[in-house]
């Protein structure tokens, strides 16, 4: 089923309220690669940026690096 306009207006709208974004550059083709090992592991791209961040930030402070 395909999205209306409208819940594509609502959802950015959320999106924007409930979410910051942070942009990054990797260099060409670099993308790919992280993508393809992102859904090999059954995630999405932003899903598993998300997950390497949460634990460099973990394993830091446990260390005391934090």
């Amino acid at each position: 089923m395909a999205f209306s306009d409208a819940q594509k207006e609502a959802t950015a709208r959320y999106n924007k309220k409930a979410y910051d974004r942070i942009e990054i550059f990797v260099r060409k083709g670099k993308k790919q690669v992280i993508k393809e090992f992102a859904q090999k592991q059954g995630k999405s791209t932003n899903k598993f940026i998300n997950e390497a961040i949460e634990k460099a930030m973990a394993e830091a402070e446990e260390k005391g690096d934090a």
